[in-house]
């Protein structure tokens, strides 16, 4: 699983997250940043409504959390969900977790101590690239 400082470098530099089923998060708050929720329709439901995305909290007894709004939430992206974000930019995956992936027209290496941080500094390469 990524950092959050990782994922809060994805985010801020322009990934969206439409949270689904089996997505990991946390919430975007000093002092309950440490918990990692998965979206589950058994647990954490998302509510669509017209003033936006809710994250309803179905049976919590911990502590009173009702729901959060998806734009209080930080997205922790999957390997899988990182890979198929680069999309056609990713090239392979080698031993000891290197990424290669095509930014702005170069290959490119990214190597991590776990391929999902791997890809996802190459695919924060590929957005910061895509903005300039």
């Amino acid at each position: 699983m990524i950092s959050v400082a990782l994922a809060t470098s994805l985010r801020d530099a322009g990934l969206r997250w439409h949270p689904a089923t089996g997505d990991r998060f946390v919430i975007d708050k000093p002092g309950v940043d440490d918990e990692v929720y998965t979206v589950s329709e058994m647990t954490v439901e998302r509510h669509d409504y017209p003033s936006g995305t809710v994250l309803g909290f179905n049976g919590t007894t911990e502590w009173a959390l009702d729901s959060v709004a998806a734009s209080e939430s930080l997205w922790l992206p999957r390997e899988d969900q990182l890979r198929e974000l680069l999309g056609p930019a990713f090239v392979s995956l080698a031993a000891g977790f290197t990424v290669e992936a095509r930014i702005a027209g170069e290959r490119r290496t990214f190597l991590a101590a776990v391929a999902a941080d791997a890809y996802a500094n190459a695919l924060l390469a590929y957005i910061v690239s895509s903005l300039e």
